[in-house]
């Protein structure tokens, strides 16, 4: 490293300050990168462009330099250190930003829920734990976060489960439910290669007496033919990639859209928009236009989004032209996260790398 270089910040760090508005966060990557991924809040100055717009660099804020990994962040830092101006980059850039967590947790009809967020790729996981025992809802693959949470609460993690097949990053289900000996549950109607125990509609998992985490339906098919929801008595809706609070998830990433599309439509008017309207909708991913906020759930009422989520109020005709229209550019490496998810392949080189960018799970 270089004589000049700068501090560094960590993503755990960064989270805790990302709504201090002495803050500045300057992402040096080219214009495109940016507009494929970034942190909310952060001005893009490319490195090629810093030296001559340095006076767009607020001399009164604590500077932080963003980039991929870090290296051209860390030449943009030395450039302002030449200058007088004192910065720091972010550890490890957008890489670091795909895998930096937080958490909220609340107490639904007797059972408390941790939402983990793992911000920079909208991925969002559960933690549902009621006197000793815990159930784990779509793990990524850093599974001590979750060991973490179960042994905070002083929970046994004795479920672990996947809504589907997941196509945007890594499942940490098989890897968790090996290190914590817990049961490991999916829908068959996704493929998997290794072994599981598999659902049943109408199958429940006692937490203690009286508290049930139950499959409310294992086939909700439409994003995967898998697709499972997960209800917590009345209060709570674990929708997976079915229902997003800004919309709906894509029929398209298994080469059957139009189908796909006409599944989703019937699962969600039949088994999602007959539920009452103060059930509190937990979905597994959040986009760039859902705002999140430290200490508060990401998550609504399914009555609020009976009213803001026009495609809910389609017909099924036009439900399915909407849908096809609008399905967008798909997943980074899709499909090699898909054949290592699915149990086809292994993971080979940088995870990191494999699962850098944002998710596009939803219909755009």
């Amino acid at each position: 490293m270089l004589e000049n270089a700068a501090s560094m910040m960590g993503g755990d760090e960064l989270l805790a300050r990302l709504e201090d508005p002495l803050l500045y966060l300057i992402d040096v990557r080219e214009p495109d990168e940016v507009a494929e991924w970034r942190i909310p809040g952060a001005h893009n100055i490319p490195l090629a462009s810093l030296e001559s717009r340095i006076a767009d660099v607020p001399r009164d804020r604590d500077l932080v330099l963003v980039c991929a990994k870090g290296t051209r962040a860390q030449e943009g830092a030395e450039l302002l250190a030449e200058r007088g101006i004192v910065s720091r980059v972010l550890d490890g850039g957008m890489a670091t930003w795909g895998s930096t967590y937080d958490q909220v947790a609340a107490d639904f009809d007797g059972a408390t829920v941790v939402q983990l967020r793992r911000r920079g790729k909208g991925c969002l996981s559960y933690v549902v734990g009621a006197g000793s025992s815990a159930v784990v809802i779509d793990p990524s693959r850093e599974i001590r976060q979750y060991i973490g949470v179960a042994r905070h609460y002083g929970w046994t993690i004795t479920h672990v489960l996947d809504t589907h097949l997941h196509a945007d990053h890594l499942s940490g289900a098989r890897a968790l439910a090996a290190e914590s000996g817990a049961a490991l549950w999916l829908n068959p109607a996704d493929h998997f290669h290794f072994d599981f125990e598999p659902l049943a509609d109408g199958k429940s998992i006692e937490l203690k007496p009286g508290v049930d985490l139950r499959v409310s339906s294992v086939s909700v098919p439409g994003h995967t033919e898998g697709s499972t929801m997960y209800q917590l008595g009345d209060q709570a809706i674990f929708t997976g990639d079915t229902l997003f609070l800004e919309s709906v998830g894509r029929p398209d990433l298994a080469d059957q859209a139009e189908a796909f599309a006409h599944h989703l439509f019937k699962s969600l008017h039949d088994r999602v928009l007959p539920l009452n309207d103060e059930i509190t909708v937990f979905p597994a991913h959040f986009g760039p236009g859902v705002e999140v906020h430290a200490g508060q759930f990401v998550a609504r009422a399914l009555g609020s989004l009976r009213h803001v989520l026009a495609p809910l109020a389609l017909n099924e005709h036009d439900f399915v032209d909407w849908a096809l229209a609008n399905v967008k550019d798909r997943p980074g490496n899709y499909q090699q996260i898909v054949r290592i998810n699915v149990g086809q392949a292994e993971v080979h080189g940088s995870a990191e790398d494999l699962e850098m960018g944002p998710n596009r799970c939803a219909i755009a």
